[in-house]
C-alpha cells in the first residue's frame, strides 16, 4: 500500500497516476486548505520560460493534455501577453526569454481589448482550468475507483505531498506567498488568459466562466501564510484596471493568499529521504508540474514492484 499524505494538487495527481497503474494507494487528508486552492490554474509552459528553468518548460509541456484527459473544463485558447505602450520594452524582453509564441493583434484575439494595446504575443498551445473544479474532479474519480480518502496515520509506504507542512523533514523548503482576487465583471468577455506586463506589478487575468475572473498573483518571499494584504489588493485591482477600465465596475467576490513551497532552485522535485518519498517544491508551477512528477514517480514505483515480484 502506498499512503499519500496531502490532498492538494500534488497529492491528487500522484494518487491518480498510481491508481491508473493499478497500484494500491490511499490518500490521507487533514481537511486543511492547500496552497493550490488559491492557484491561477494556468497551463502555460511557454510563458513560464520568462523566469523558470528549462526543466519546468519541458516537463510542463504535456500538462494540458494530462488534465484534459482527466477533468472537464480545460480551456485551450492559448495565452495573450500584452503591455501598455509606455512599457513596450517589457513585451520585447518577454519575447526574447520565451518561445512558442506568435506576434498578435490583441484586439483581434480579444475584442474587448481593441484599441487598447498596439501589439501582443500569443502562445497558442497554452491552456487554463479552474483549479478547484479540477481538484474536485480528481478527488471524485479516486473515490469512484475505490481509493480510500481518509484522515489518520499511514498504513503503507509513505509518499509525502504536504507542501509547506513537510518542512519538518525538508528544511530547505521556503515559503513564497501568492495573493489573488476573484472578481465578477459581467460586462466584460475575455476568453483566454491575458498577462499584462508591467515593471512593478505584472498581473494575469484568467477567465473562470459566468463573468468571473481570477486576478493574480503577487509573489512575496515570506513564511507568513496569512491573509492577503491591502497593498496586494490595490496593486492587483490597479493592474486589472490598466488592462481594461471595465474592471473598475467589477464586484470583488473573493480575496485570498496561499503559501507555496519552493526549493532553493525553484524546481519541483521527487526526493527520497528519511524513509519517505517526497514530492514537493512546486513553487508557482503546481498544476503545470504535478502531472509530470506524478507520472515519473508512478512509472518508477510500478517498475520497482514488477522487479520485486
Amino acid at each position: 500500500m502506498f499512503s499519500i499524505i496531502g490532498s492538494g494538487v500534488t497529492g491528487l495527481c500522484v494518487a491518480t497516476a498510481l491508481a491508473e497503474r493499478g497500484l494500491p494507494v490511499e490518500l490521507l487528508t487533514d481537511n486543511s486548505t492547500p496552497a493550490s486552492h488559491w492557484a491561477g490554474g494556468m497551463l502555460a509552459p511557454g510563458c513560464e520560460g520568462e523566469s523558470a528553468p528549462s526543466e519546468v518548460v519541458t516537463a510542463g509541456a504535456g500538462a494540458a493534455d494530462w488534465w484534459a484527459a482527466r477533468v472537464p473544463g480545460v480551456v485551450r485558447r492559448g495565452t495573450l501577453v500584452v503591455a501598455p505602450p509606455r512599457d513596450a520594452v517589457e513585451l520585447d524582453r518577454f519575447a526574447r526569454l520565451t518561445r512558442g509564441h506568435d506576434a498578435a493583434d490583441p484586439g483581434a484575439l480579444e475584442p474587448e481589448l481593441a484599441g487598447r494595446f498596439a501589439r501582443g504575443l500569443c502562445f497558442p498551445d497554452e491552456a487554463h482550468l479552474d483549479p478547484r473544479a479540477a481538484m474536485t474532479a480528481l478527488r471524485d474519480q479516486l473515490t469512484g475507483k475505490g481509493v480510500p480518502i481518509r484522515r489518520g496515520e499511514p498504513r503503507g509506504r509513505v509518499i509525502d505531498c504536504r507542501g509547506m507542512a513537510a518542512r519538518d523533514m525538508l528544511p530547505d523548503l521556503r515559503g513564497v506567498r501568492g495573493e489573488m482576487l476573484i472578481v465578477e465583471a459581467q460586462d466584460l468577455e475575455l476568453t483566454r488568459t491575458v498577462r499584462l506586463l508591467h515593471p512593478r506589478f505584472p498581473c494575469y487575468v484568467v477567465p473562470r466562466g459566468q463573468g468571473r475572473y481570477m486576478i493574480g498573483a503577487t509573489m512575496v518571499e515570506t513564511d507568513d501564510p496569512g491573509p492577503i494584504t491591502a497593498r496586494a489588493i490595490m496593486e492587483l485591482l490597479s493592474a486589472s484596471y490598466a488592462l481594461h477600465p471595465g474592471f473598475a465596475e467589477a464586484r470583488l467576490v473573493e480575496a485570498g493568499a496561499g503559501l507555496r513551497p519552493a526549493f532553493p532552485d525553484n524546481i519541483p522535485a521527487i526526493r527520497e529521504q528519511d524513509g519517505r518519498i517526497h514530492v514537493n517544491g512546486m513553487y508557482r508551477h503546481g498544476f503545470l508540474m504535478a502531472p509530470a512528477l506524478a507520472e515519473t514517480l508512478a512509472d518508477r514505483l510500478k517498475m520497482e514492484m514488477r522487479d520485486a515480484s
